[in-house]
């Protein structure tokens, strides 16, 4: 497979899209003979979708971007025949690490590519009426903190100050969220319960704020989208599950770090992913 037919995403609000970052992508994909056709720069421009691909003849789309505009990208491209190459352009790049291995930097990737050494994968996801994640998702009042990571993005310091204080409000005093089938974990409820989709499974997290010192590691966690180094627990790798809100409130949830809302009761599942990525390490 080549990718000489390709057009490549961009978004200067994701993480690693510096002006540089970007200089130096295009220096690699010249350096390794991949031609792009078109760049799209997201927001400003609108992401392309399956018509407009098939109508320009495209096989390929590079996507060099966060985890969420990753998100709206394969969901516009869903059904396409094509391949998308997801390239680590955001702060995480969580389905970058499952594709590639964790931190792999793109020169390294592009290298893999242009040498063969990939194959097109359709990895899980975690679903629900909301959407699908294909990074990681997100539930509880504790998501009130993604809103903060937006302004310490934006250098709004108002919007920092206020967004920090109704964040820590919410998380300590909104109503909490639990496993309801299967009913395992602390019935109590937990501010935020993650998701993580893998071959295995959806790995079920729950994370308990117990006194203030865990509440600044979680908070701080979650600012950073580096969840897991909060203090949680293991609640089960499970291919279906339903979380409810101890107070039949409507769930608030993170799909690959952008809000969304569902009722006070939801089920999630593994689905598959609705267009080829190309992997080129074994973990995905």
């Amino acid at each position: 497979m080549s990718l000489s037919a390709s057009w490549l995403v961009v978004n200067e609000r994701s993480g690693s899209n510096s002006e540089a970052a970007l200089r130096e992508l295009e220096a690699s994909l010249a350096t390794q003979g991949l031609g792009v056709a078109r760049t799209i720069e997201f927001p400003a421009q609108e992401l392309p979708t399956r018509t407009d691909l098939e109508a320009a003849g495209v096989s390929q789309l590079i996507v060099f971007t966060g985890d969420g505009t990753l998100n709206a990208v394969i969901d516009a491209v869903s059904g396409w025949a094509g391949a998308v190459l997801v390239l680590p352009g955001g702060t995480m790049n969580l389905l970058s690490g499952r594709l590639h291995g964790e931190d792999t930097p793109c020169d390294a990737i592009l290298e893999r590519i242009a040498r063969g050494a990939f194959r097109p994968v359709r990895p899980a996801m975690a679903a629900c009426a909301a959407g699908r994640a294909h990074a990681g998702l997100l539930v509880g009042p504790g998501t009130a903190w993604a809103g903060v990571r937006e302004a310490m993005r934006d250098f709004d310091v108002a919007g920092l100050a206020q967004g920090a204080g109704e964040a820590l409000a919410e998380t300590t005093g909104g109503s909490r969220v639990r496993m309801a089938d299967p009913a395992i974990g602390d019935q109590n409820g937990y501010p935020l319960i993650e998701l993580t989709p893998s071959h295995r499974g959806l790995q079920v997290d729950g994370f308990l704020l117990e006194n203030a010192a865990e509440f600044l590691q979680q908070s701080f966690a979650v600012l950073r989208r580096r969840f897991r180094e909060g203090p949680h627990e293991r609640l089960g790798l499970l291919d279906w599950l339903a979380i409810e809100n101890c107070a039949a409130e409507p769930l608030q949830l993170l799909i690959d770090g952008e809000p969304a809302s569902l009722g006070p009761r939801a089920e999630f599942s593994v689905a598959e992913c609705p267009v080829d990525l190309l992997a080129t390490a074994h973990g995905y």
